[in-house]
């Protein structure tokens, strides 16, 4: 048989295990997994690991951020640079403006997104209101059309619920079958000490950090996962930082509840000091939950080893630092709550975990593979199209050089900030090629031809 395009003599992380192999893809799907495959088109991976295609279920693109604050990526940059760190689908976030229904806000969105993107997207849904119009028919409705997941905040002023909001939530998603993810940090708590903080005028970046204590995760996560277990449902709790919150997840597990874990690379390779840097420098760096101590990585490498944490997500969430419509807000030098929270990672997020955990040994190609796009796809309803190199499976896949080495530097990214919090640091092993559904999207660090990405309909969670 003459495949439409072969792939030949990879190392590939298949579903059922690495073998060295040959893949076959037809019509945009994966038609073989075989030696001495024939094509129309030959690939040569030759030295080369073939792995799934990253999926990032984690990502902020074009979002309101409030008053005057712009994102520096729209789907165009947003994809692009997904594409090239390796990554085929990306599942950012749809939140209504004030006055937007979460039904126009996911048209809104679908408009954005349409023709612009260059690799896969799906949307989750941010509720931010429980008016009955939302509750009672815009989720069910947006369920059933395939936005099976959502994300609640237990932080942000503007974007928090009550426990009685959240529980009223996972009702619908009990209802319908869908997942409910949770921002985990404490409001009340973290009002309370950033208002000390500035009283004292401690209000540099660093307080960020100073104010979000590992507690008010901590605390978070315990009452998320007792009101999931009132309302009897699975739950996501995103962005993980630290031991304590890992230590309620386990608790919890234990007690044969049903709580799937992310963490993200700014938990393993950077720290609450990168806030405290000279000038305002540390602004680069504010996110929620803030980086921790160094004495935190090992911990979080721990989680991932033995499996606490299902996925692993960047949080891309980008602004520009030289710009009042980002980072330097208006009111931002003069106290760090008006610092937009968020750093980008989309086209990193890939390599760093490749470099500090496969190329260190302390996970293995299958294991990455897993964490980065399997689980995602199983998490939250891709798979199996998404997510795995096998028969029958869309034929996104990163080929990656194990042993390119180089440092990660802003000039050579491709999102819309004007900056890395990654800047320098030394990586080894890069995706040289991203395919999406048999067409190749980028090439060399580039990308390549017009964009194909498509909107995906999900289904339900296939975890246990």
């Amino acid at each position: 048989m003459i495949y439409d395009t072969v792939i030949k003599n990879s190392k590939v992380v298949a579903a059922n295990g690495v073998v060295n192999s040959d893949i076959g893809i037809t019509n945009g799907r994966i038609a073989a997994i075989e030696t001495k495959l024939d094509g129309n088109n030959i690939i040569e991976g030759a030295g080369l690991v073939a792995l799934p295609g990253g999926i990032d279920s984690h990502v902020h693109i074009s979002q309101p951020s409030g008053p005057g604050i712009e994102m520096a990526d729209d789907f165009e940059s947003g994809t692009r640079s997904a594409a090239c760190g390796g990554n085929t689908t990306i599942l950012p976030f749809c939140l209504p403006e004030e006055g937007q229904t979460l039904r126009e806000a996911v048209v809104a969105y679908r408009k954005k997104a349409e023709g612009n993107c260059m690799t896969d997207v799906s949307f989750h849904l941010i509720v931010k209101d429980t008016d009955p119009v939302t509750i009672g028919q815009d989720l069910p409705a947006l369920i059933k059309a395939g936005y099976t997941s959502f994300k609640v905040f237990m932080t942000y002023a503007n974007l928090a619920l009550s426990d009685r909001q959240i529980l009223d939530v996972m009702a619908v998603a009990k209802e319908h079958n869908a997942m409910v993810m949770v921002h985990a940090e404490n409001e009340d708590a973290i009002e309370f000490l950033r208002d000390k903080a500035e009283l004292i005028g401690d209000t540099g970046p660093f307080h960020h950090a100073s104010t979000r204590p590992i507690a008010v995760e901590r605390e978070a996560t315990h009452r998320a996962i007792s009101l999931a277990e009132i309302a009897e449902v699975p739950l996501t709790i995103v962005h993980v930082s630290n031991d304590e919150t890992i230590q309620e997840i386990q608790r919890a597990r234990q007690r044969g509840l049903k709580v799937f874990a992310e963490t993200c690379p700014q938990y393993i390779t950077l720290t609450a000091e990168d806030l405290d840097r000279a000038g305002f420098e540390g602004a680069k760096y504010v996110c929620s939950p803030p980086p921790r101590a160094a004495q935190e990585w090992p911990k979080i490498w721990n989680g991932i080893q033995n499996k606490v944490f299902d996925i692993f997500s960047s949080d891309h969430c980008p602004f520009r630092f030289n710009d009042a419509a980002g980072k330097d807000a208006p009111g931002a030098r003069q106290s760090f709550r008006n610092i937009p929270n968020g750093i980008p990672g989309v086209e990193t997020r890939l390599p760093v975990l490749f470099s500090e955990g496969v190329v260190k040994k302390r996970i293995t190609l299958e294991h990455f593979a897993a964490i980065t796009a399997t689980n995602h796809a199983r998490l939250y309803g891709l798979y199996p199209r998404k997510g795995s190199i096998a028969v029958g499976a869309d034929a996104d896949i990163a080929l990656w050089d194990p042993s390119l080495t180089k440092p990660i530097k802003q000039s050579e990214l491709h999102h819309g900030s004007d900056y890395t919090p990654w800047e320098g640091f030394e990586v080894t092993g890069w995706p040289v090629q991203t395919i999406l559904r048999g067409v190749t999207v980028m090439k060399d660090g580039q990308p390549i031809g017009e964009p194909i990405g498509q909107h995906l309909e999900r289904g339900v969670t296939n975890v246990e």
